[in-house]
């Protein structure tokens, strides 16, 4: 089958997918386990953001860690401390040796090398929790969401405010028409990582000391194998504006700025509640695109089409000094991030833990819906709880979380083309900028190959 072919297929059927993974259980190859069975988990990448990930699993009844893997030795050693049984890699690509001692694996790496733990792990049949975001480009987002539907495993991207409470309460609001048909939502994020002057990174809290690629070399921290970190990268030497994290987050190379972090957060919220899925166009706006880091403030935007008897809607993301007309003007509270749903009756108002319905006087005696959705379990037992039944439904699969991802890096590639993106979802093609092809699949450094 082609490529073409096997693109539009996923397409067609990543809807329907999602729903038989709630109608009926879905359970890969060899993966089947009694409820009451352990889950052998390894765990690729221990400290930092990996050691969160680890804390959280690991006190959930039923789990082993299993597998430890950490290109920094000093997390790893820290980590193994703790789990003595885990086997200790600092190459995940040799992990997979040992495939049949773990059922589940855990990406918490930096994001240029998720696509390179998460895609091996799904071809193995391994349920998958993979952070946010779950690739570092659009064409690895595809290939990973593809392969999920085919491994037919328990999967989740790291986005633990979707399991919270206010974004449930949030989406009935909108689904129910509480403020009639949304045809315009705004998304803004207070954080500026990325380039800008060393005045607004002191007054932001950005970790960078430079501007440019730095030509110096520092001595590489002991028990850190920068070969390893690199990874897919282009080769450079090591400099102390890379690592430790999140300082790689501003670099092209390694991330996607405040962008590619957060937008898994918070355009999950209009993804959710308006159905979402590919935009039609992608514009951005900013400073001068810089070759080697993102912007600290832009914005883009989106157009989206109708879906179902939901009518077209256009969609704003803002970072940094970035925000929406109406936080300029003042017309609404000046929350430092948020979001703002404008509908033919009325606006909602929100943030990650609390949301407003206005304007407050004509909603004062308003009937919220019953509610429709279930509380969450919790963002990490709901994958591990999948994961034990041998495949099931989360609120993040990566049938969902793909598209997410692949429509947050596209912003960013319209706003380095510089161009209005006309968006080809089956292609995987901006129909009027050939340019943006080499941000859509990049290159790889000599030895790291992705093969669907």
């Amino acid at each position: 089958m082609s490529r073409s072919l096997r693109r539009r297929e996923f397409l067609k059927t990543s809807a329907a997918a999602a729903g038989f993974w709630i109608a009926g259980r879905q359970v890969g190859v060899g993966q089947e386990k009694s409820p009451n069975a352990k889950l052998n988990v390894a765990f690729i990448a221990a400290g930092g953001r990996g050691g969160a990930n680890l804390g959280e699993i690991s006190k959930i009844e039923g789990v082993n860690v299993a597998a430890l893997c950490d290109v920094n030795e000093k997390g790893l050693d820290a980590a193994g401390g703790k789990f003595p049984g885990a086997k200790k890699y600092v190459d995940f690509r040799e992990m997979w040796a040992d495939e049949k001692t773990f059922d589940a694996v855990v990406v918490s790496t930096c994001e240029h090398t998720h696509a390179f733990a998460t895609l091996p792990a799904l071809k193995l049949r391994k349920h998958v929790y993979c952070e946010k975001p779950l690739t570092h480009g659009v064409w690895e987002a595809r290939i990973v969401a593809e392969a999920a539907v085919k491994a037919k495993v328990a999967t989740q991207m790291g986005t633990q405010v979707h399991a919270g409470d206010n974004y449930r309460r949030i989406v009935e609001l909108v689904q129910g028409n509480a403020i009639g048909k949304v045809t315009e939502v705004h998304v803004w994020a207070g954080r500026s990582w990325g380039l800008q002057s060393s005045e607004k990174a002191k007054e932001h809290g950005d970790c960078a000391d430079t501007q440019d690629r730095p030509k110096d070399t520092h001595p590489i921290p002991k028990g850190l194998h920068w070969d390893l970190w690199l990874g897919p990268a282009p080769e450079r030497p090591f400099n102390n504006v890379y690592f430790p994290g999140p300082k790689w987050y501003r670099w092209w190379d390694f991330g996607s700025g405040t962008m590619s972090d957060l937008g898994s957060h918070f355009n999950d919220l209009p993804f959710w509640a308006l159905k979402l899925k590919a935009p039609l166009t992608i514009e951005g706006f900013g400073p001068p695109a810089h070759a080697e880091l993102a912007p600290a403030s832009f914005h883009a935007t989106y157009e989206f089409p109708a879906r179902g008897d939901m009518p077209a809607v256009k969609m704003t993301w803002y970072q940094g000094e970035d925000k929406p007309p109406q936080w300029t003007e003042k017309s609404i509270p000046q929350w430092g991030s948020g979001f703002l749903f404008v509908g033919s009756e009325g606006m909602i108002l929100a943030d990650y833990g609390k949301h407003l319905l206005l304007p407050e006087s004509k909603f004062k005696d308003f009937k919220r819906p019953e509610q429709s959705i279930a509380k969450s379990i919790g963002h990490w037992k709901e994958w591990v709880e999948a994961a034990r039944a041998g495949g099931g439904p989360t609120t993040c699969s990566f049938d969902y979380s793909g598209p997410l991802t692949e429509s947050n890096h596209l912003a960013s590639i319209a706003y380095r083309v510089g161009k209005k993106l006309e968006w080809d979802p089956v292609a995987l093609k901006a129909k009027n900028a050939p340019e943006a092809d080499r941000l859509l699949k990049r290159e790889y450094r000599k030895g790291w190959e992705l093969t669907p």
